[in-house]
């Protein structure tokens, strides 16, 4: 798992793209704060070597919640920049700081 971040100068964004290796399994999304925690809005593309990779614009000088979702089980980024609490879920989320 992975997550890159590439600033943009000229705007009030981030680039930021997640990239998780599963290999054998057959979905994986990335749901969180940014998309409402909506795995249809977070859907991965899966690459030849069974990566899942996708890019997405957010708003700088922000924190992010968020968790993978693969083949329905959710699992936290072990390169996020920290982790939270979540009541609601009863587990940490991965936290992305832009």
């Amino acid at each position: 798992m992975s997550l890159k971040k590439q600033f943009i100068k000229t705007k009030p964004v981030c680039k930021v793209t997640f990239s998780v290796e599963a290999k054998d399994a057959s979905s994986a999304a990335v749901v969180g704060d940014f998309n409402n925690w909506n795995a249809e809005e977070g859907t991965l593309s899966k690459l030849k070597n069974g990566t899942f990779k996708a890019t997405y614009d957010l708003v700088k000088d922000a924190i992010y919640e968020f968790k993978y979702v693969i083949d329905g089980s959710y699992v936290n980024d072990p390169e996020a920049d920290s982790y939270k609490w979540n009541d609601f879920a009863g587990s940490e989320n991965s936290v992305l700081v832009v």
